[in-house]
């Protein structure tokens, strides 16, 4: 009997990779699209603000003011553009041509040489909040190091920094030195990814033989259920990790976003999420039959809460109560910390860990439950 079984089983997956090598659009989600997709992303969506429009109004020119405003030049965030007075930027930004306004006032160079400091005057459009917060750190930024740097060449100390003795107690960034959004971007979307792969795909595909009936002729079959469910996930767990892979050779060796954690790690992590992409695909299709509507169900249930609820993007700790409690039911915000852990900071079992095991418990729900629903359907 289990010579039989085995057979069985052997036979229906060798037919299910048949069918999918016969159905193009299943290789392009599971391959063609995990790649467009990171290409968008990866080159299209950026956090950052490069080559911004910054209106420089300087009321009384010095030397101090032309080495500031020179410094600023050649930052990569900025595109300084030189105004007469306050009233012509004030005109600029209205209009949008310039994104923030840097004043240097009559006193600049008084109270640069005299305190070491001097207060510099910044107006943001708030349009765009977002934007307007990046461009006023990015100032900041650069005014500190333009600071340090005549500080350094006139030998006293770095306004702003802590001096103790011979030592300078300053600021480092951990784990994203660069600060790029791309290296943070990137691991998250690999979880978007695998659940397009996994949900949706399962979901579509399984729906599909249910309305051509080919599902229902199997079904009539000595094949146990057991059987059908294996040999219907199996193939797309394969597909799932495929892309994954491709996914990350295009993360490391296009876009160079390291790869502090072991790989080993990132498969089984990997591997777990993609049980339950699978369970929740499941699921779907066995709800709806119908291609339409799985697919809506889909988007709605797995793909947009992986894509907004995930820590992908939007920060959960900076949502609402009710909003960050939901986020536990998304099985792709646990993957997400995973992923991030492991390619920016490593093996951090106090991350993984937990996150794992999460993920475990999900894969077990979505996949009993999928069994449950299947099995009730067919009786």
């Amino acid at each position: 009997m289990s010579i039989r079984i085995s057979r069985r089983l052997r036979g229906l997956v060798r037919k299910e990779f048949v069918q999918i090598r016969r159905d193009p659009s299943s290789l392009a989600i599971a391959f063609l699209l995990p790649a467009l997709l990171l290409l968008l992303f990866g080159y299209g969506v950026s956090l950052d603000a490069y080559h911004v429009r910054v209106g420089v109004v300087v009321t009384q020119p010095t030397a101090e003011t032309a080495s500031f405003t020179s410094h600023l030049q050649h930052s990569p965030y900025f595109a300084p553009v030189a105004l007469p007075d306050i009233q012509a930027a004030e005109r600029a930004i209205g209009r949008r041509e310039i994104s923030a306004i840097l004043w240097l006032r009559e006193d600049f160079t008084r109270k640069l040489l005299a305190s070491g400091g001097a207060p510099i005057g910044v107006m943001l459009d708030g349009v765009d909040a977002n934007t307007a917060r990046i461009v006023e750190g990015y100032l900041q930024q650069t005014w500190q190091t333009w600071l340090a740097a005549r500080a350094a060449e006139v030998g006293q100390p770095v306004p702003g920094a802590t001096i103790s003795g011979a030592l300078a107690v300053t600021g480092r960034v951990w784990f994203n030195p660069a600060v790029q959004s791309r290296d943070y971007l990137v691991p998250g979307l690999i979880a978007v990814i695998m659940t397009l792969t996994g949900a949706l795909l399962t979901a579509l595909v399984i729906a599909r033989e249910w309305e051509r009936g080919t599902l229902e002729a199997l079904m009539v079959t000595p094949v146990s259920l057991r059987e059908i469910i294996v040999s219907k996930l199996a193939p797309y767990f394969v597909l799932g990790m495929g892309g994954m892979a491709v996914s990350v050779a295009m993360a490391v060796w296009l876009f160079h976003v390291p790869l502090r954690g072991s790989f080993a790690v990132l498969v089984l992590a990997a591997s777990l999420f993609m049980g339950a992409a699978l369970g929740m695909g499941l699921l779907i299709s066995s709800v709806a039959r119908n291609q339409f509507v799985a697919g809506q169900i889909a988007i709605i249930v797995t793909f947009l809460p992986a894509f907004i609820l995930s820590g992908f993007i939007f920060d959960i700790g900076s949502m609402p109560e009710p909003i960050r409690l939901f986020t536990y039911l998304v099985a792709a915000r646990y993957f997400v910390a995973i992923l991030q852990s492991v390619f920016l900071a490593g093996d951090v079992w106090s991350v993984i860990l937990p996150n794992a095991a999460a993920l475990v418990a999900m894969a077990a729900i979505f996949l009993g439950l999928a069994r449950l629903v299947t099995r009730k359907r067919l009786d």
